[in-house]
């Protein structure tokens, strides 16, 4: 720049290019444009340049190919889209444009409004609880897909069994997958599949597309269909980076058709492996099983003999029984015998005669003791007699009476004790030692 322009602040077009680049991508950073598409270029870089437009004004705008590979659809001449982008300028060429971030189509705004309404409404229903998931059989028996018959993802599905698993059977319930009528068919196909009950499985999904595209499985007809069915059911609808209500309420989400056919074939080259090491199991079992057998049966052969030795030992066995028997018996005789002689012993200390007189010398005997005990007891008797005899001597009235006392008594034979008993003339009797005497009063008298 010159020395003039410098001292008069004035700015080459590069210079103000660039001020007017930092200017526009300072303040108009990130914007939401809406207009319809023109002049698409799509060069083998992977970049993106077309035209936006509406009726009055037209706008450039580059989309590089870093974020062209996340749009979910591919946008073509005449589409009417919401692009979110910075303002910036060329700077070789002055020219104002966008640089596209991300691109939508005009109507999906309305319908991501919709998605969400209707993914919250279910949600609060208890149409996504893990407690109402079905578990997949581990190993099905029959296939189910509800999807297209021409379109790409049964392609992709059969493709990957004929690999994997090619024996699994598969029933194909064809529906459009895109379209006003996508998502009746779709649900009406599922229950025709829960009448039918012939799959165990059931995959429900399409290929990839846009969000317009994939509709139909963002439907709440859809969505009840799967959540009612008996049937175990796998929601595989786009690509990876697409989700939909069905995914929410299938039993089990795949992020692609391929993958769903993946989740529910095993694979044959696996299972063959595994059929081959169960074989060689087997085969070590039943070996080990017959070398056991086999040795059993050697030791059994060893074992095995002659019916004939067999017979010379039974009776050399009887031989052996008999001499034991005859030892008892004869042992058992000797002890019997020698009892019998104890007890015939023991009863000749008690035969009777033997008894009879020592019962009559122990008779003798108690008689003598008895007679020596009576005589010694009359003894006592007497002498005791002779003792209280001689006392009552002693005390006798005839004791008295023979030393001249006389007993007086009325004729009646009253003891007369007073002689207030009687009176003059009385007649009493006075017996003495060797008599009586029958006498008269004549006087009585006091002391």
């Amino acid at each position: 720049m010159s020395n003039f322009a410098q001292k008069n602040n004035i700015l080459s077009v590069s210079q103000l290019n660039r001020q007017s680049k930092e200017l526009l991508e300072t303040y108009l950073h990130k914007v939401k444009v809406t207009g319809e598409i023109s002049n698409l270029a799509r060069p083998s870089s992977g970049h993106w340049y077309f035209t936006l437009k509406d009726q009055r004004a037209q706008i450039r705008c580059a989309m590089f190919k870093s974020r062209t590979q996340y749009l979910k659809f591919v946008p073509k001449e005449g589409d009417q889209v919401v692009v979110t982008a910075s303002v910036s300028l060329y700077e070789a060429r002055g020219d104002y444009q966008l640089i596209v971030d991300a691109m939508q189509s005009a109507g999906e705004g309305a319908l991501q409004l919709a998605f969400e309404e209707l993914k919250q409404r279910l949600f609060q229903e208890g149409l996504f609880n893990a407690q109402h998931k079905q578990s997949l059989p581990p190993h099905p028996k029959h296939l189910g897909i509800v999807t297209s018959p021409t379109g790409a993802a049964v392609k992709d599905i059969i493709s990957v069994l004929k690999r994997r698993f090619p024996n699994l059977p598969i029933s194909i319930y064809p529906t459009q997958v895109q379209g006003q009528q996508a998502a009746s068919q779709i649900a009406q196909a599922i229950e025709r599949a829960n009448r039918d009950n012939v799959c165990d499985v059931l995959i429900v999904g399409r290929g990839g597309g846009s969000l317009e595209d994939l509709w139909p499985f963002n439907e709440e007809v859809v969505a009840r269909a799967i959540y009612h069915s008996r049937i175990p059911t796998i929601s595989a609808v786009g690509h990876e980076v697409d989700t939909s209500i069905s995914d929410y309420v299938a039993d089990l989400r795949a992020p692609t058709p391929s993958a769903a056919a993946e989740l529910v074939s095993p694979d044959r080259f696996e299972w063959l492996g595994r059929f081959e090491q169960l074989e060689r199991s087997l085969i070590r079992i039943l070996q080990n099983r017959i070398n056991q057998q086999r040795f059993h049966l050697v030791q059994l052969v060893k074992r095995l003999r002659h019916p004939k030795e067999k017979l010379n030992e039974n009776m050399q066995r009887l031989d052996m029984a008999e001499m034991r028997l005859k030892n008892a018996v004869q042992t058992k005789l000797s002890h019997e015998k020698q009892r019998l002689q104890e007890y015939g012993h023991s009863l000749s200390q008690f035969k009777p005669d033997k008894q009879l007189a020592l019962l009559q010398q122990h008779n003798s005997q108690l008689n003598m003791r008895l007679t020596k005990a009576i005589r010694d007891n009359l003894s006592r008797l007497q002498h005791r007699l002779a003792s209280q005899a001689e006392v009552l001597n002693v005390v006798s009235p005839l004791s008295t009476l023979n030393r001249g006392y006389a007993i007086n008594t009325t004729e009646l034979g009253q003891v007369i004790h007073s002689h207030s008993q009687v009176k003059k003339g009385d007649t009493l009797i006075a017996q003495l030692h060797d008599g009586k005497l029958n006498c008269t009063v004549n006087e009585v008298f006091d002391k």
